[in-house]
């Protein structure tokens, strides 16, 4: 009895893995993005950073992912952002970041390079570049935007 159900069950499997375990159609569709780290440039923004959009469109629907370059000595006031999901990971130097409505620099931590972390939803926030340039990458759910929160 169990030689019978292990070969109806190996003919079930048979016929029906092919439509179970199938790939979603986009996958078939998708194309490989590369992006050289020379290929990457920056556009600069009213806010002190500048931005470089890698994958996606952050001003529609959908996930993006953006590098976001800080100069030495920069410092982006408190703002929010609008999408429910960010992250960021430093690539490289030190982020300084901070939560508030308005600048204080003792609410400042550093983040060295190889940091991620998860921005809370519309959180009052400000960032710096204290200790030289600092580049750091964004992802998301869009879309996303920049609201100034300070005075």
């Amino acid at each position: 009895m169990s030689r019978r159900f292990s070969l109806r069950a190996h003919i079930l499997i048979s016929i029906f893995a092919p439509f179970v375990f199938q790939a979603p159609s986009y996958a078939q569709e998708a194309s490989t993005i590369v992006i050289l780290p020379q290929e990457i440039h920056y556009k600069a923004t009213g806010s002190g950073a500048e931005t470089a959009v890698l994958y996606g469109d952050p001003t529609k629907a959908g996930l993006y992912v953006m590098r976001l370059r800080l100069p030495a000595g920069a410092k982006v006031l408190p703002h929010i952002h609008p999408e429910e999901v960010r992250t960021l990971t430093v690539i490289s130097g030190t982020l300084y970041f901070g939560f508030g409505e308005k600048w204080d620099e003792s609410k400042l931590k550093a983040y060295p390079a190889g940091t991620f972390f998860s921005e809370v939803p519309t959180t009052p926030h400000f960032v710096a570049a204290k200790d030289g340039e600092v580049i750091f990458q964004a992802t998301g759910i869009g879309p996303s935007g920049f609201v100034a929160k300070h005075e």
